[in-house]
């Protein structure tokens, strides 16, 4: 099987499809479809490479790896499934891949930021396939968890990945437009991985990205459409001492242009990926934004 993936990432490689949809290079992408296509789990040790693939198996695989050429589908559509802060979800096309570095600050708990002892609400905005939120009820046990997306399809995904893990008592899913539905609910850290690709950028993006729900990514001329409304109106929603954390990726620098007087703390990640900043409660407050 070591060979079969092999040749499939040489394949990848020279056809210059675009990764950054759960993988980041030919090996890993060619051994999740090899995988799949084989059926058999993507954690199996050395001894999994080692396995002799018969001819029908390896037809699979090759098929399906040329599918991820031809038409440029990221490997977790095609496979349905994808991996955020150690746990599985299912994902297709109705939903972003999950890829954020925001898992990393889940794994920890948001230390040294807060104290997990005393967090009991968490919102999620733009929950997508629900993976934010369903981590960070693992990761809290004591916490009820919001999961908000403006997107009906998306949160079908959502409660997919709510029902598997057994969550439904302490993952609640909306229908909502940022903070719409929420009234006056207040958290102690909302977590938001909004739409951020200004239409230039979106305009731009590889064919693999072109899968993915525009709403998801689009947020006006300059990626800041979304990003100002939670600015304005997170404050209100956040309990004393509570924390905003929010992905802005490449759109960074914009947001650093255009609120240049806020005290956002851009964190850094382990395992790489950035464009993510912190601020808490009194901190938007102090700055009083008003409109923008």
């Amino acid at each position: 099987m070591r060979t079969l993936i092999a040749r499939g990432a040489a394949r990848l490689t020279r056809a210059r499809v675009v990764f950054g949809h759960g993988t980041d290079n030919a090996w890993d992408e060619a051994a999740a479809l090899v995988l799949h296509a084989l059926r058999l789990p993507q954690a199996g040790g050395a001894a999994l490479y080692r396995r002799r693939i018969g001819q029908a198996a390896a037809r699979r695989a090759r098929e399906l790896l040329a599918r991820r050429v031809r038409e440029r589908i990221p490997a977790a559509y095609l496979t349905g499934v994808t991996w955020f802060a150690g746990l599985r979800f299912k994902v297709d096309t109705r939903v972003l891949v999950p890829r954020s570095p925001i898992a990393e600050l889940i794994e920890r708990r948001f230390a040294p930021w807060i104290a997990a002892t005393r967090v009991r609400r968490i919102l999620d905005l733009g929950t997508g396939c629900g993976c934010i939120a369903i981590a960070c009820a693992r990761a809290f046990a004591r916490a009820r968890v919001d999961g908000v997306d403006i997107s009906p399809a998306a949160l079908e995904v959502a409660r997919d990945n709510v029902r598997r893990y057994r969550l439904g008592r302490r993952v609640r899913l909306l229908k909502s437009d940022h903070f719409r539905a929420l009234g006056g609910a207040t958290y102690d850290i909302i977590v938001a991985n909004p739409p951020y690709v200004g239409a230039a950028e979106l305009r731009g993006l590889p064919p693999e990205y072109r899968h993915e729900p525009r709403v998801a990514l689009a947020a006006g001329p300059s990626g800041l459409s979304s990003v100002r409304v939670i600015l304005r109106e997170a404050a209100r929603h956040l309990r004393p001492r509570g924390l905003l954390i929010v992905e802005v990726g490449n759109t960074e620098r914009a947001v650093r242009r255009a609120w240049p007087r806020l005290p956002f703390v851009w964190l850094e990640f382990e395992r790489g990926g950035g464009g993510v900043f912190l601020l808490s409660r009194e901190q938007l407050q102090a700055h009083s934004l008003g409109r923008r």
